[in-house]
């Protein structure tokens, strides 16, 4: 009897034994076999943003002034109330590569076309000479000015006056365009021969109002013709 129940303790403990076994091979596992997948991959920080404007040295800066872009010296000015003036000096900026200076008045003009009849009237029965908003600093720079406008009573609208009286353009060669629904350049280039005496006043161009929409065959005839280019 003392033998079979040795025999029986023997076994148990031998069954004790391989359980436990197995359990230390199964928790004694290296961490990194079981860690998979991306969620544990460091991520390297975002690098700054790169400013790629390099600094120009001394030397460089010198060159640069030196080699830049050299001042126009032809100027497109013009006046336009309906947009047909404004297109014909677009047309002439383009070929020439000058300058331009919108006239603005410093009061808008109304866009209602019978009444600025009647007061493009009272302003040349007065001799108004309605303001100009902004000025040309650097008109000195200018050799050659193209001067555009629509005619208004047969004569230029009286703030064309007005630029002829506040710039001095003796020395300088004028060059008039006009658009007009058929009246033409009328007197107004003889009028900028008595406002600006010591200034050279070109052969004009007329542009109907009609034809202002497309008006580069005209303006390149009459620039070919005056021959003004630098």
């Amino acid at each position: 009897m003392k033998r079979i129940l040795i025999t029986m303790l023997i076994g148990t403990m031998l069954l004790s034994l391989t359980a436990c076994g197995g359990r230390e091979t199964t928790d004694g596992a290296s961490p990194s076999s079981e860690v998979t997948g991306s969620e544990e991959v460091t991520r390297e920080p975002e690098s700054e943003a790169i400013d790629t404007e390099e600094p120009v040295s001394e030397a460089e800066e010198e060159t640069t002034e030196e080699t830049g872009a050299t001042e126009s010296h032809t100027l497109v000015v013009y006046f336009s109330w309906s947009g047909n003036t404004e297109q014909v000096a677009e047309a002439i900026r383009a070929r020439t590569d000058a300058d331009v200076f919108e006239i603005i008045p410093a009061e808008a003009y109304t866009d209602d076309y019978n009444t600025l009849l009647d007061i493009a009237k009272q302003e040349k029965q007065e001799g108004a000479r309605p303001a100009i908003a902004g000025s040309i600093d650097n008109i000195d720079q200018y050799d050659v000015i193209y001067v555009g406008y629509p005619n208004w009573w047969s004569d230029m609208p009286m703030i064309l006056y007005t630029f002829f009286d506040d710039y001095d353009l003796s020395g300088k060669t004028i060059a008039p365009f006009c658009t007009s629904g058929g009246s033409g350049l009328v007197n107004t280039v003889n009028s900028i021969r008595e406002a600006e005496p010591d200034a050279e006043v070109a052969e004009g161009l007329h542009i109907n109002g009609s034809a202002a929409s497309d008006p580069d065959q005209a303006v390149g005839e009459w620039l070919d013709h005056l021959n003004l280019a630098e």
